[in-house]
């Protein structure tokens, strides 16, 4: 049955070559429905039962659940189908075609992330013919890289139930158990136009706009001084001013005006609590200045996540790579799949160096290394379980 698979350079050229660009931008976000269909033929092949599960609310959107024995507990092999929008003109080769070169294979997502599943099922081939105690879950999900669509409903549909999960984002197999969160949200200011030469015949937003700017720059030292974690190379919650519209000709008084910015919550801190405290300083500027203030999130945001050093999973992970686990500031669906229960980490192939820019590769001598780690972790947590290891 098998041998109906592909190998898995086969599986990840066959990937890269079928695109499945998520984005903020309606013109050039795609649907990830053909990756899916791949991984599950593929995974139907070795005997996985497969689900293919629609991201309510999205068409063409989809996540794929794939179980491979039954019961409670075992391990979830997470990772997500789309990737970034990419310049085609700044590629030495073309992103869309796996291209082997300097012992490095090139081409979108060949690291972030598509490269994690062929490895994934390489470790999991391994094991078509071994007895499960516990199952084994390989999960692709829609849409991380613009708005977590998909990891959300998981949460939303309660599925899939296991005891751990390992999502394969770049670490360089590095065990990563705790990340900030990430909010992108928006100020818009709505006051009235007027002529500049008399400012009372108008609200002034651009004016308004310079007090909200100070209240936020006071609140990010507020965090600053109140928060801290020395386990992230950026020990402190950072807000950044990202970008600024306002206004259309020097002899207007400006009417509306909008800043979009972004909050890198620590572990322990909560999106909606940062979002009340943000409204509560900005909204008496209403009345001070005559104009409104809408304050709203651009996504829903990502939650900022942890695992405990002392986890079973961070434990064996550590074991298995020689790394001790660490913290990043770059989000994952790691909170997502913590919420339905799992005890997870971050370890995959590749370097988040690497993603997100013209050239993405997976270095070649990362891919045996990773499949022998993985197949230790399917041995532990799938083959080798029992109640003590999986929680009664």
């Amino acid at each position: 049955m098998s041998q109906q698979t592909p190998n898995l350079l086969q599986m990840l050229g066959q990937l890269i070559a079928t695109p499945s660009i998520s984005s903020t931008t309606p013109g050039r976000d795609m649907s990830n429905l053909s990756v899916i269909t791949l991984l599950a033929e593929w995974l139907d092949n070795l005997g996985f039962k497969t689900e293919i599960m629609p991201v309510p609310g999205n068409p063409g959107k989809a996540n794929l659940i794939a179980t491979l024995g039954q019961g409670p507990g075992g391990l979830v092999l997470s990772g997500h189908t789309d990737t970034v929008p990419c310049n085609e003109d700044l590629w030495q080769s073309s992103p869309f075609a796996l291209t082997e070169r300097d012992n490095r294979l090139y081409g979108l997502g060949t690291c972030d992330m598509k490269g994690f599943f062929p490895i994934a099922i390489e470790a999991a081939r391994q094991f078509i013919e071994t007895p499960l105690t516990a199952p084994l879950i390989i999960l692709a999900t829609a849409d991380e890289e613009s708005s977590m669509s998909g990891a959300q409903a998981l949460v939303d549909a309660g599925k899939p139930k296991a005891r751990y999960a390992i999502i394969g984002e770049p670490t360089e197999m590095n065990p990563i158990r705790m990340h900030k969160g990430m909010m992108m949200e928006s100020i818009r200011i709505t006051g009235n136009s007027g002529h500049s030469s008399d400012p009372s015949l108008g609200a002034n937003a651009l004016d308004a706009m310079h007090s909200v700017l100070s209240e936020l720059i006071k609140y990010r030292t507020h965090l600053q001084q109140n928060y801290t974690n020395s386990a992230f190379s950026v020990s402190v919650p950072t807000l950044n001013l990202g970008c600024i519209h306002g206004g259309d000709n020097p002899n207007r008084i400006c009417g509306q005006c909008e800043l979009e910015y972004d909050v890198r919550p620590l572990p322990g801190m909560d999106l909606s609590l940062v979002r009340e405290d943000i409204s509560k300083r900005v909204s008496p500027l209403e009345d001070k200045f005559g104009v409104t203030i809408d304050c709203q999130p651009l996504f829903s945001g990502i939650p900022s996540f942890e695992t405990k050093q002392n986890a079973s999973l961070v434990h064996m992970a550590e074991q298995l790579t020689g790394y001790t686990a660490q913290a990043v500031a770059f989000g994952t669906e790691a909170p997502f799949l913590q919420e339905l229960g799992m005890e997870t980490i971050i370890m995959g192939p590749g370097s988040i160096k690497q993603a997100h820019q013209p050239d993405e590769f997976l270095a070649l001598d990362q891919i045996n290394p990773t499949v022998d780690i993985l197949s230790k972790m399917i041995q532990r947590y799938c083959v080798d379980a029992n109640e003590e290891h999986q929680g009664a």
